[in-house]
């Protein structure tokens, strides 16, 4: 199905500009103005907030590299897992430069409108982030 292929380049050309390289305006071809992104918070976030983070995350990490593993699409839908690393060079969360490296994986599914996003969800654990930041502790007996 070429719309399947369409939408799996087009998520894979503007993850590599926005999370790869910071080009964050590169979201405004795949992402809806009415795009809304939710995580654990309870918060959606819109393009700005979205880009904003991105902004954040690559300052406090300027060696983040973000992997996609799998990409699935069926119809308006795909699913999208990843993993991301780098490290903490600048203060994050108000947390201040740790120097470690940082290994997070998540998936995030979205929903599509047309050719634009429209709403993803996104899961991933927090925990792994705080626990190689120094925060918490994690799995320790």
């Amino acid at each position: 199905m070429p719309h399947t292929e369409t939408r799996r380049a087009l998520i894979e050309k503007v993850w590599a500009a926005a999370w790869g390289r910071g080009e964050v305006d590169a979201l405004d071809s795949l992402l809806s103005p009415s795009y809304l992104r939710h995580g654990g918070d309870g918060r959606p976030q819109g393009p700005d907030a979205l880009k904003a983070a991105i902004v954040s995350i690559r300052e406090a990490f300027p060696d983040l590299v973000t992997t996609i593993d799998d990409i699935v699409v069926d119809g308006d839908r795909a699913a999208i897992r990843w993993h991301s690393s780098g490290t903490h060079e600048h203060s994050f969360l108000g947390v201040p430069a740790t120097r470690r490296q940082v290994d997070v994986s998540g998936a995030t599914f979205a929903r599509f409108e047309g050719e634009r996003v429209v709403e993803e969800y996104v899961t991933w654990d927090p925990r792994a982030l705080l626990s190689a930041l120094g925060i918490i502790r994690v799995g320790q007996d």
